[in-house]
């Protein structure tokens, strides 16, 4: 008997890209943007952010205790992080309490961390 049977391609339908509409840093924000990234680009700002991420808030020598910087290092950063508005702060006496205040931030820190392969991103329990 002879193998009748017909030998049938199939292809795949490739759908192209979507075409990009918009820039991806506008131009009149490049400024701001590269700003916000040279913020972030600080390990010690990112432990820092780390701290108030967890903590909700917290005093200034919580936050040396808990990045083992020194006040006056730590002091810095926080008026950094404040000028640009990332943190806010509070007054109460002589305490200072600082706290995230840009609601960017964590969404910004999880795609990063997720496209380096991190695990221990914001919202990651660790």
């Amino acid at each position: 008997m002879q193998n009748t049977a017909r030998r049938v391609t199939y292809y795949r339908a490739v759908t192209p890209p979507p075409l990009v509409t918009a820039d991806l840093v506008p131009t009149a924000l490049f400024e701001q943007a590269a700003r916000r990234f040279r913020m972030l680009g600080e390990p010690v700002r990112l432990a820092i952010l780390n701290v108030l991420h967890t903590r909700g808030e917290a005093h200034v020598q919580d936050i040396v205790a808990a990045t083992g910087q020194s006040q006056a290092n730590v002091s810095k950063h926080l008026r950094l992080l404040l000028d640009e508005r990332l943190v806010g702060r509070r007054q109460e006496g002589l305490f200072a309490f600082y706290r995230i205040t840009d609601p960017t931030l964590a969404g910004l820190c999880v795609l990063v961390c997720g496209a380096l392969g991190g695990k221990d991103g914001p919202g990651a329990g660790g």
